[in-house]
């Protein structure tokens, strides 16, 4: 990945978290550490969707980021939060579309 696509990522993971924030759903607060240690995908046994994005996969991607280590190459977010908000798509609208462009940043990256 060169340092444009790099940057792409961390901009877009700067959108997802200003969403969340816009959507009053950033937690000051994070689940206890058995919640987050779940091996179900997205933690669907342990945490919310909105936990799991912002607990496990931003404080994942920016630890990549630090650590200049490769990101994941398929990356399939977005269906799992059009799930989410299912029924109250306005409310989520704009957190899928940036859920879409950190998909396909990450998967036409590698």
């Amino acid at each position: 990945m060169n340092r444009a696509q790099v940057n792409q990522v961390a901009d877009s993971l700067l959108a997802i978290e200003m969403e969340l924030r816009r959507l009053g759903m950033w937690s000051a607060e994070a689940p206890a550490p058995e919640a987050l240690q779940s091996a179900q995908p997205f933690a669907i046994d342990t945490l919310t969707f909105v936990e799991w994005l912002q607990f496990v996969f931003l404080e994942r991607m920016k630890e990549l980021l630090e650590e200049d280590l490769p990101f994941p190459q398929v990356s399939g977010i977005a269906p799992m939060a059009e799930e989410y908000f299912r029924g109250r798509e306005q409310l989520g609208r704009t957190l899928v579309r940036e859920l879409k462009i950190m998909d396909e940043l990450l998967s036409t990256a590698s």
